[in-house]
């Protein structure tokens, strides 16, 4: 098979931290190669000096036997290398096609005008392409939710018919619907003789997917497995540099949840989102809600945080109607959305920042006057308590790796107390270890009597960590079940389809 990607000797580092230490990778036409590592191992660091996004500070690239050197992502593109990121990657403001053919449309231009009715009609074929049909070329990107934006991003990379694509935790934004299109276009390409460059932190999947995989720790290569020297236990050690200690969920069955009612839906609606839908979480519970894509789920966290608004019923947090985020903060609630980059963190700003802005009532004087010792003090001990890696509390968030941006997102909660934790997605593109860790934290603040509302797409995670599970499907609870140790997949999948 021909090498169609070979990276030697690649080293980053950024400020005092080594990204990539001297890593040498190659992968073949009509293979997918995996990556995989805790955060912050270096996989996308890798792959996105690769896809043109930033440069190595040493190293050498070739594509196809030639030396490598885009400018930029869109370079690497139109030249055939392609990358969907991790995070969004659309502009809310314009429109699907436009997003689609952003900086191309000189394609449509006739003089000084824009063809825009050739330019949707284009972008509506590449979405039709990849089985993204639902979604109209011609509305606002920002008005589709966050695995639909993705879809866009696949769309925009596929249109141009790569020779190299690189999926970086793309699949953990996505229902199975949406991986099933990624899984589809991956097993294209290996057919047509072209690569894929699979990240994702689901060992199964990437198992299942991926005729290599490559380990990364701490910026270095550790070990390439072919598929016949896959084990998932040789993998995981690899990652980690140790075999993981205890259980990853929860071990115990006993019935000890609080009774006592902390949060209460009564008979909500919001368009075709919530369906007169009404539920209880107790104290000291783990309350799972899980269903298919766009059963509701998502929307319901938002609301009961009071980030949207629903046309009808009501909510009440120990008691008392909440009414907007400020109450509902008020009350002891947080909430960490699975859209992380853009609804729970602002990324241009430093982890000081994010930490301390939801807890200003806990260390500033009359809620006014900020002391920088206290609130020193008060981020430092979030930090710690998190375990987060940074060079210091200053360190701009956009700088961390996915499980540290995450142990942000927490730390602005837990900080300030909060006794309700409304967690989307909490584990979404983070390492088996960070998973673990999170895991641990959400275990012993139930153990301290606290609550947490646990929405999930992933079904292990909801029957590992739940008291009790919360299935949606169309808008409406559609089936509850008890945690027990019979529980399996199957019957949550049962009352979902």
């Amino acid at each position: 098979m021909i090498q169609t990607v070979e990276i030697r000797n690649m080293s980053k580092r950024f400020g005092p931290t080594i990204a990539l230490a001297d890593v040498s990778i190659t992968a073949l036409g009509g293979e997918v190669l995996g990556l995989i590592g805790e955060n912050g191992s270096g996989k996308s660091t890798v792959t996105s000096i690769y896809a043109g996004m930033q440069h190595a500070d040493s190293g050498e690239m070739f594509f196809m036997g030639k030396p490598w050197s885009p400018t930029s992502m869109t370079d690497a593109l139109r030249r055939g290398v392609g990358m969907i990121v991790q995070e969004n990657g659309t502009v809310p403001g314009i429109t699907v096609a436009e997003n689609i053919f952003l900086g191309e449309t000189q394609e449509f231009t006739r003089g000084l005008f824009v063809d825009r009715k050739k330019m949707t009609a284009q972008a509506q074929k590449a979405l039709d392409d990849i089985g993204a049909g639902h979604i109209s070329a011609s509305v606002p990107a920002g008005m589709l939710d966050f695995q639909d934006r993705k879809l866009v991003e696949i769309a925009k990379v596929m249109a141009k018919a790569p020779s190299v694509l690189v999926v970086d935790e793309t699949t953990t934004a996505l229902s199975q619907k949406g991986r099933d299109i990624i899984y589809e276009i991956m097993a294209r390409m290996k057919a047509e003789g072209k690569t894929v460059i699979f990240i994702s932190h689901d060992l199964d999947e990437i198992m299942e997917q991926c005729d290599r995989l490559t380990v990364l720790r701490d910026g270095k290569i550790i070990r390439t497995f072919s598929a016949e020297e896959y084990d998932p236990d040789a993998i995981r050690t690899s990652m980690i540099g140790r075999e993981i200690q205890g259980s990853y969920y929860r071990s115990d069955y006993e019935k000890d949840a609080g009774t006592e009612t902390v949060l209460k839906a009564d008979d909500l609606c919001l368009s075709d989102q919530l369906v007169h839908l009404s539920m209880e979480l107790h104290a000291g519970e783990i309350l799972g809600i899980g269903g298919l894509s766009h059963c509701g789920m998502h929307t319901l966290g938002k609301v009961l945080f009071g980030a949207e608004h629903a046309e009808s019923g009501s909510f009440t947090v120990h008691g008392k109607t909440i009414r907007n985020e400020a109450e509902a903060m008020k009350e002891g609630l947080g909430y960490v959305a699975k859209d992380r980059d853009s609804e729970s963190l602002c990324t241009e700003a430093s982890i000081r920042d994010n930490i301390s802005v939801a807890g200003l009532d806990k260390f500033a004087v009359k809620d006014v006057l900020i002391l920088p010792g206290r609130e020193k003090k008060y981020v430092g001990e979030q930090v710690a308590a998190l375990q987060i890696k940074c060079s210091s509390a200053d360190q701009y968030v956009s700088a961390l790796s996915g499980g540290n941006k995450q142990k942000v997102a927490f730390g602005k909660w837990t900080g300030r107390g909060s006794d309700i934790l409304i967690l989307d997605c909490p584990t979404r593109g983070v390492d088996i270890g960070v998973k673990q860790a999170m895991y641990r934290l959400m275990y012993r603040m139930r153990q301290e009597g606290k609550s947490i509302l646990l929405i999930s797409e992933e079904l292990a995670e909801l029957i590992g960590m739940s008291d009790r599970l919360l299935v949606m499907k169309d808008g409406s609870i559609s089936k509850e079940f008890l945690r027990s140790p019979e529980l399996s997949e199957a019957d949550v999948i049962r009352c979902m389809i």
